[in-house]
C-alpha cells in the first residue's frame, strides 16, 4: 500500500474505484460552543437539545457544549448558561447521556478556575476537557491540562493563533504539549489565514512532535477565505484524525467547516448525513439572519492580511457594512 510523508499506509484507500474510510478518525461538533460567541451563550434549551439528538443520530463522536469560564471574571447575569457549563444544566439536556456520543468543554488558560469548576470525571457527564491556550499562557495550559487528566478525563489543547506567532516559539510549544498528559494537540487557524501549503508543513511539524509521544493532532479551521474546509480535508489527508466542524458551518465571523461537507467526504457508514441537514434545515438556519455567520469580504480581507477578524466583525454590524473598499482601506492603513 502506498505510504504517506509521515511513512504511515496512506490515508485514502483505492477499492474498486471508489474511496474508503479510515476508522481512526473522530469528529466533534461545536456548534454550541462556537456558535455561542456570537450571542453570549444564550441558546435555549431546544436549540441545545435539537444539536445533542442531532449528533447522536448521525454518530459524531464527540460535541463540545460551551465553556468552562470563571464566574469572577464573566458574570453570570452577562451570558447564558452554555459560557459556564454547570452540571445541573448539562444534566438537563443529556441525563447522564446514556449514548455513544462523548462530551467535552472548554477551558480557556487564565480565564477558567479549573481547581473548582471541573469536578472529578467519576462526578459528571463530561468525557473530555478542551484547553484553550495563546502561546505565552503555555505553562497556565499545561496545569489545566494535568489537573484535567489527573481527574479522569480526556484531554486537548488548542494552540491559538499560530499563524502569528514566530516558529521557534512554536516548536518550543509543541514541546511543551509533547511531553505533557494531553492526548491531542489541535492545529488552529484562529485567523482563517492558512493556506495548503502551510496546513500541509503544520500537521507534518505537529505529527513529529505529537506521534513518537503517542498524542493524536487534530485541526480547527475557520473560512475566512472559503478555506476551512479544504483545509480540514488537507489535515486529514497528512494525517489529523481528530476533525473540528459545526453544523452549517455556524461559528463567530467567517464560521466554521461545515459539518455536512465533512461528513460526506469521509464516506464512513458511521455517520448520519440527514440528521445534520434536518437540524440545519429547522434549527440552525432560522438563526442565520439574526446571528449571522459565514463568509463576508470583510473577513476575507482580514483572513487574507493575518489578522483577527474583530474589526471586521465590528464593520460588518454598521450601517456601511457593504462598503468593502472603505474597510479595505482602512485595514491596510493600519498595516
Amino acid at each position: 500500500m502506498p505510504k504517506d510523508t509521515n511513512g504511515n499506509n496512506h490515508i485514502l484507500k483505492e477499492s474498486k474505484g471508489w474511496i474508503t474510510y479510515r476508522s481512526e478518525i473522530k469528529v466533534l461538533d461545536c456548534t454550541i460552543r462556537d456558535g455561542g460567541l456570537m450571542n453570549d451563550h444564550k441558546f435555549n434549551n431546544d436549540f441545545i437539545k435539537a444539536v445533542y439528538s442531532t449528533c447522536v443520530k448521525a454518530g459524531i463522536d464527540y460535541m463540545e457544549l460551551g465553556y468552562k469560564a470563571d464566574k469572577k471574571i464573566f458574570a453570570p447575569s452577562s451570558y447564558g448558561n452554555w459560557k459556564f457549563c454547570n452540571e445541573d444544566d448539562i444534566k438537563k439536556i443529556v441525563g447522564e447521556n446514556e449514548t455513544s456520543l462523548k462530551l467535552s468543554v472548554m477551558a480557556d488558560a487564565e480565564r477558567t478556575d479549573y481547581h473548582t469548576d471541573i469536578l472529578p470525571k467519576s462526578e459528571s457527564v463530561i468525557d473530555m476537557i478542551r484547553t484553550a491556550t495563546y502561546i505565552h499562557q503555555v505553562p497556565t495550559a499545561i496545569e489545566i491540562i494535568k489537573d484535567a487528566h489527573d481527574k479522569g478525563y480526556e484531554t486537548t489543547v488548542n494552540l491559538m493563533a499560530i499563524s502569528a506567532i514566530q516558529e521557534r516559539e512554536l516548536d518550543a510549544g509543541l514541546e511543551a504539549f509533547a511531553a505533557s498528559p494531553v492526548g491531542t494537540i489541535y492545529l488552529v487557524d484562529s485567523f482563517g489565514a492558512l493556506y495548503q501549503e502551510q496546513i500541509q508543513y503544520l500537521i507534518r511539524k505537529y505529527l513529529s512532535y505529537a506521534k513518537p509521544n503517542g498524542k493524536i493532532v487534530g485541526i480547527h479551521a475557520h473560512n475566512n477565505q472559503q478555506l476551512a474546509y479544504a483545509n480540514t480535508i488537507c489535515a486529514l489527508i497528512e494525517g489529523s484524525n481528530m476533525l473540528d466542524a459545526t453544523i452549517d458551518g455556524m461559528g463567530r465571523g467567517a464560521g466554521n467547516c461545515s459539518l455536512e461537507l465533512l461528513l460526506g467526504f469521509l464516506h464512513n457508514p458511521k455517520f448520519h448525513l440527514r440528521p445534520v441537514l434536518e437540524c440545519l434545515q429547522n434549527h440552525v438556519r432560522p438563526l442565520q439572519e439574526s446571528l449571522r455567520w459565514g463568509f463576508e469580504v470583510p473577513y476575507m480581507i482580514t483572513g487574507q492580511l493575518n489578522q483577527h477578524p474583530r474589526a471586521a466583525m465590528k464593520f460588518l454590524a454598521g450601517e456601511d457594512r457593504k462598503k468593502y473598499v472603505q474597510f479595505y482601506d482602512s485595514i491596510i492603513e493600519e498595516e
